[in-house]
């Protein structure tokens, strides 16, 4: 769907690792590059894995990109522009919600791409905000690494062998680290089984 509209408008593009997220994003911002608009992409600043300057997805689709730590900063960079494309977004903090929201009041299509869950298979940061602020949502699907089913889940693997619960969230990395997985073959061991965090 290809979104014309004259008031600010919140696309988020999600789902587990190798699913396309950033591939879809990168699309969507050269389609309004065709249609003429002024667009630029933000990264977050740790996010080096293929470009430092660029947007770029695991198959090789990239999109320039400006790198940004504080995302205070992001409203002087996109003062101009018409749409505003943000990748990995469960990396940047808090303060990325209200720079959304007040990219949304200027009347700007905010893009955002990023995991929903972290790799322990929990939401991840300020995905589930930005998920309920959406005004469209797109959930992709990878393939299983381990039975070629539809794949949710990001599995990190040290050394070949998945990563336990309490490791740290973050850590950067691509084919090396992380793989998708389904329900049936994501692994976290360490965790408990619980729905939801209270």
């Amino acid at each position: 769907m290809e979104i014309i509209t004259q008031d600010g408008w919140l696309e988020v593009i999600t789902g587990c690792m190798f699913s396309g997220k950033t591939e879809e994003l990168v699309r969507r911002l050269r389609r309004a590059v065709i249609a003429k608009k002024e667009t630029i992409a933000i990264k977050p600043a740790l996010d080096t894995r293929y470009d430092l300057v660029a947007v770029v997805s695991h198959s090789g689709f990239s999109f320039n990109a400006i790198p940004v730590e504080d995302p205070k900063s992001i409203l002087g960079m996109a003062k101009d522009a018409e749409v505003v494309g943000i990748d990995e977004a469960q990396f940047f903090t808090g303060e990325l919600v209200p720079v959304i929201r007040e990219l949304l009041q200027n009347k700007k299509r905010v893009i955002v791409a990023g995991l929903d869950l972290d790799f322990r298979g929990e939401p991840f940061g300020i995905m589930p905000t930005l998920l309920a602020l959406a005004d469209e949502v797109t959930k992709l699907h990878a393939i299983c690494s381990v039975c070629g089913n539809i794949a949710t889940k990001t599995q990190r693997l040290i050394n070949g062998r998945p990563a336990r619960y309490d490791d740290p969230t973050i850590l950067v990395g691509g084919l090396e680290t992380y793989e998708a997985r389904c329900n049936l073959h994501h692994e976290v061991p360490g965790k408990t089984l619980t729905l939801f965090k209270e």
